[in-house]
């Protein structure tokens, strides 16, 4: 099952992001479990400097915009 975690404080950017993620997962038919992270220094930790931020499998893929949900798909494939 894959890691996903959505990187935010929970602005509307990281409420939209998750939404995509979850439009992407259910795209893809992975197996996913998306959790958000909204603590700052575990945000810093993976290095994101802009939120909102998309880790999956604890590999940072997007920092500081909100790509497509097609881009989420394809970097879920890609770590499945």
């Amino acid at each position: 099952m894959l890691s996903i975690k959505v990187l935010g404080p929970g602005c509307a950017n990281c409420r939209k992001l998750e939404e995509l993620a979850r439009e992407a997962v259910a795209a893809t038919g992975v197996q996913a479990q998306i959790s958000k992270v909204t603590d700052m220094q575990q945000i810093v930790a993976y290095d994101v400097l802009k939120t909102p931020g998309l880790v999956i499998d604890e590999k940072l893929v997007c920092s500081g915009r909100i790509p497509t949900a097609a881009s989420i798909a394809e970097w879920i494939r890609a770590a499945g």
